[in-house]
């Protein structure tokens, strides 16, 4: 697969892009440029994106997208020669288990089975013919010892019953409040570290950025715009359009499904005054950061819940 990303490699540097120019026009982050480059296809966020992003890498330098994406099912079908051979290999195996006598069959089979389970059953043998002499050695002594404690033991028992009941009954109380108590610490700990949280962290014009925290493994981004009011939006994971359109009277809001583990969604507004958004069923209230603007970019760049 590193031939991919080698063509791919020579006709950028032929049109004399760097990897910052393509991120620039395909939105598709550097890291990931780098990764086809290499040939390194395990590091990109899923198989969706693998297709997604050489097909606009190739289109961007002006390669044929479909050849590579030929190549790059050619390049996945030796694994597929090599399930079929040991397919037949196997296939070889239990024929020429049928050609033997199905008694010898069973009997090689199953030998090293009978072997091991011989060799327990003997092991555990022995083991049981040394404890039951010692336990007939043992059990006259242990006789005597146990008569004379018996006679100490039940004094002191009757004495210190009634002191390690009241005790126990104080502890067990003591022991059943914390443990809930510490419970319902535990469970609003837990609410409050995965509570979903977005934080502006530039603004440069009409582009902002923010940290979406705690966020699933699956977003989805709600828009709405207002009575009345026309608005052309769109929706891009990873730096790939996954919608766009226009919310007017007759089509008010649209909700969009991101891919799953998706790391940067970017959202480009034509009307921001007129939309409203939410996500994941959460109010983002963008206006905050300069309400004047008409026309913005959003990006989010999405850290996920690690821990339920």
């Amino acid at each position: 697969m590193t031939d991919i990303g080698t063509i791919l490699k020579e006709a950028r540097k032929e049109k004399g892009l760097t990897l910052d120019d393509l991120q620039q026009t395909t939105k598709i982050q550097k890291r990931y440029l780098i990764a086809i480059e290499d040939g390194d296809f395990a590091a990109l966020p899923g198989k969706f994106y693998v297709r997604a992003f050489i097909k606009q890498y190739a289109e961007t330098v002006g390669i044929d997208p479909e050849e590579l994406l030929a190549k790059l099912d050619e390049d996945k079908a030796p694994k597929l020669e090599e399930t079929e051979a040991t397919t037949r290999t196997e296939a070889v195996k239990r024929e020429e288990e049928k050609t033997m006598s199905p008694i010898l069959a069973g009997l090689i089979r199953y030998l090293p089975t009978i072997i091991i389970v011989s060799i327990v059953v003997a092991i555990l043998g022995t083991i049981y013919i040394f404890a039951w002499g010692d336990r007939d050695r043992n059990s006259s002594t242990q006789i005597a010892d146990n008569s004379q404690k018996v006679s100490v033991s039940s004094e002191s028992s009757a004495k210190s019953s009634s002191s390690k009941e009241k005790a126990s009954s104080s502890e067990s109380s003591s022991s059943t409040s914390k443990k809930e108590s510490s419970s319902t610490k535990a469970k609003k700990e837990s609410k409050k570290t995965t509570k979903q949280k977005i934080t502006n962290t530039s603004a440069a014009g009409s582009a902002f950025v923010y940290d979406l925290e705690n966020a699933p493994a699956t977003n989805k981004i709600e828009m709405t715009v207002s009575d009345g009011a026309t608005a052309w939006n769109a929706v891009s994971a990873n730096g790939v359009q996954v919608w766009q359109g226009t919310l007017n009277a007759a089509n008010t809001s649209q909700t969009v499904e991101i891919p799953e583990n998706t790391t940067t969604i970017t959202l480009n507004l034509g009307n921001s005054k007129a939309t409203s958004i939410k996500i994941n069923g959460k109010k983002f209230d963008f206006l905050k950061e300069n309400e004047t603007l008409t026309v913005r970019t959003i990006t989010l760049n999405v850290a996920q819940t690690t821990a339920q």
